[in-house]
């Protein structure tokens, strides 16, 4: 195990349509895409796709969507150690002009108690709040063994506050922002102060707004990507966590602004494909992101 990521599964069926019919209306999409999905889970296989396979706890059901999702996982060859839940649960995502509109169906009523593993290796623990025990869990052990903890903070969970205290990365959406009622930079203070080494917080279209190892605080700007390339920007950010725990893996020499770089480069490729496992890049679709918009950025 080089690393582990923990999380709450879902299917994610993505569709374009013009029209959301109500009623007793019907309507054709023109195009649509079935995928895993969920945050920490996406970032999983993004890192698959890279070249370093980490191990993911993952709520896992036994009916016909929870056998798809072992079956993706074993096609990336990613060591599910599930945890039961009686349904799988179901995203339906409409994006659309840059935007995503989203309808979860969610099962996170844990049968069984998390699993207990060997770290013996692990060098990061990527989490994204979901499976709040799990995350506490294995956050303090990592803490305690000198292994990078990582946080995909996309949203408000019921130990976000407690957990931070053992997240050294932390890197949360604008909607925690919104939750929370505190600016971007507000939101780099609230960081600091619970101890994590790096913080960020991504805006989209605006960059990345974030402090290193001594504080400093600088905006990494959006690759300049046409509008009219803009497919769907569902896992983006999920793909961007994946793409900077890879890299930090792969090139732990390098600084976090080289990670996130990367990782930009990552999401962009993301948000120009319709669906989570067909915007996965590899090494050399980041390559040819980087070079394309290499003169602009």
């Amino acid at each position: 195990m080089q690393a582990l990521f923990i999380g709450q599964t879902y299917i994610d069926v993505v569709f374009i349509t013009d029209h959301m019919p109500t009623g007793d209306e019907k309507h054709v999409a023109t195009d649509y895409a079935v995928s895993f999905g969920g945050n920490a889970v996406t970032a999983a296989f993004c890192c698959a796709k890279l070249g370093i396979v980490p191990d993911l706890i993952a709520t896992a059901a036994n009916d016909w969507l929870g056998r798809m999702f072992m079956d993706m996982c074993a096609k990336y060859g990613i060591s599910l150690h599930g945890r039961k839940v009686n349904q799988s649960s179901l995203s339906f995502i409409m994006p659309k002009d840059g935007k995503r509109a989203i309808v979860r169906c969610r099962d996170d009523d844990h049968i069984h108690p998390f699993p207990m593993l060997n770290l013996g290796g692990c060098r990061v623990l990527h989490v994204d709040g979901h499976q709040p025990d799990a995350a506490l869990h294995y956050a303090k052990v990592c803490r305690e063994a000198g292994i990078l903890t990582s946080l995909d903070g996309g949203g408000l969970r019921t130990n976000t506050h407690e957990l931070l205290e053992y997240i050294d990365v932390a890197i949360v959406a604008e909607r925690l922002c919104e939750q929370m009622d505190l600016t971007p930079e507000k939101m780099l203070d609230y960081l600091k102060g619970r101890g994590c080494k790096i913080g960020g917080v991504t805006m989209g279209e605006k960059g990345l707004l974030w402090y290193d190892e001594a504080g400093a605080v600088e905006i990494m700007p959006a690759m300049p990507i046409p509008r009219e390339r803009v497919i769907d920007t569902n896992g983006a950010g999920d793909v961007f966590h994946g793409a900077y725990v890879y890299s930090y893996l792969a090139h732990p020499g390098k600084s976090w602004r080289e990670h996130f770089d990367f990782a930009r480069a990552a999401s962009t490729f993301k948000i120009q494909r319709l669906g989570n496992e067909a915007g996965l890049p590899t090494l050399v679709d980041i390559a040819k992101v980087r070079h394309e918009f290499e003169v602009r950025v």
